[in-house]
């Protein structure tokens, strides 16, 4: 019989939360000897060398044997600024493997949600003695999230730790542009001196639009695409009231030994919270690249228009973009 998530309830040790805080799987061959620019992009190449010569700065400073610890030059944070598909999470995993430890590699959400499960304090001590913290898809649509990441940057800056950071823009979103950096810089006020911006220029290539979708399997085709090994199956709408129990920091643990994922009559997501808990999951299921298999409605109608004309319209198409991949696969 196939899994069921909703039978699942992982607990998560804190510390288990901050040891998991590793790029995806995906990016664990991730160096800067891998990430190949593209030769009419010189930005791209420069981008490389300018991260080589941060990753130098992030060994511990050596103690003097009287007095306080010499201060390190230059800016102890970088920022990537660029479009989808340029190559900035290939660069910030790359940082990550070259810092020594401790060290972390989250997403703008996953460390909302880290200080939604430890607090601000612990949060705060847990993370201090690391050597480098990247911040994958920083995020700047819930002003409330944003103002408590800088304010915990600003914290573990005073504290000694080094800062790399992403944006996250708009798959789908012709016309727009990149993430400004300007934005970055004025929502982030208090740290904006302490960050140095680094171009990554190329082409956009996932601003041509999001991709058709699969057409839904047949629940008979379903049931029978979920007896492989390794598979789980759920009712949709059961699976969005299991979300609703557990934190999200829980959700990829959640998703541990499973090699696709069936989830039987997709119905639109009118729920804002439903919405917003669904963006996490397939967050996750991106990250551990696990394959999706769905009936019910086509996935481009998973999120009504009201939704993806509000607030969260960057969560929505990226979710959309990366579960439709993942059905896709």
């Amino acid at each position: 019989m196939p899994v069921r998530l909703i039978d699942r309830e992982p607990v998560v040790p804190p510390e288990a939360l901050v040891e998991g805080m590793v790029p995806p799987p995906g990016f664990a061959g991730a160096r800067f000897d891998t990430y190949v620019p593209a030769p009419d992009q010189p930005s791209q190449a420069a981008a490389v060398a300018t991260l080589e010569a941060f990753a130098t700065t992030l060994q511990p400073p050596p103690r003097k044997r009287f007095g306080r610890t010499p201060s390190r030059e230059g800016k102890p944070g970088v920022y990537l600024d660029g479009g989808f598909g340029v190559g900035k999470t290939h660069l910030l995993a790359s940082l990550w493997h070259a810092a020594p430890a401790p060290r972390a590699f989250c997403t703008f959400v996953e460390l909302t949600h880290l200080v939604g499960a430890l607090g601000f304090a612990k949060t705060v001590t847990a993370l201090s003695d690391h050597r480098l913290l990247a911040i994958d898809e920083f995020e700047l649509d819930d002003p409330g999230d944003t103002v408590l990441v800088s304010t915990l940057l600003g914290r573990l800056v005073d504290a000694g730790v080094r800062l790399a950071c992403t944006s996250n823009t708009l798959p789908g979103s012709l016309g727009e542009g990149r993430f400004a950096t300007g934005d970055f810089l004025r929502e982030i006020q208090s740290l904006s001196d302490h960050v140095t911006s680094i171009r990554v220029d190329g082409e956009d290539y996932r601003h041509r639009g999001l991709p058709a979708p699969p057409v839904p399997l047949e629940r008979d085709q379903l049931e029978e695409r979920a007896q492989a090994e390794g598979a789980s199956y759920d009712g949709f709408e059961a699976l969005l009231e299991h979300l609703a129990r557990l934190h999200p920091s829980r959700y990829g643990a959640l998703l541990d030994g499973l090699s696709l994922i069936c989830l039987d009559r997709v119905v639109p997501v009118t729920d804002q919270s439903a919405a917003l808990r669904l963006v996490v999951l397939i967050d996750r299921l991106y990250d551990r690249d696990l394959p999706v298999a769905t009936s019910g409605i086509p996935l481009d109608q998973l999120f009504p228009s009201e939704l993806l004309e509000g607030g969260y319209r960057k969560k929505y198409l990226r979710a959309l973009s990366r579960v439709t991949s993942l059905a896709r696969a």
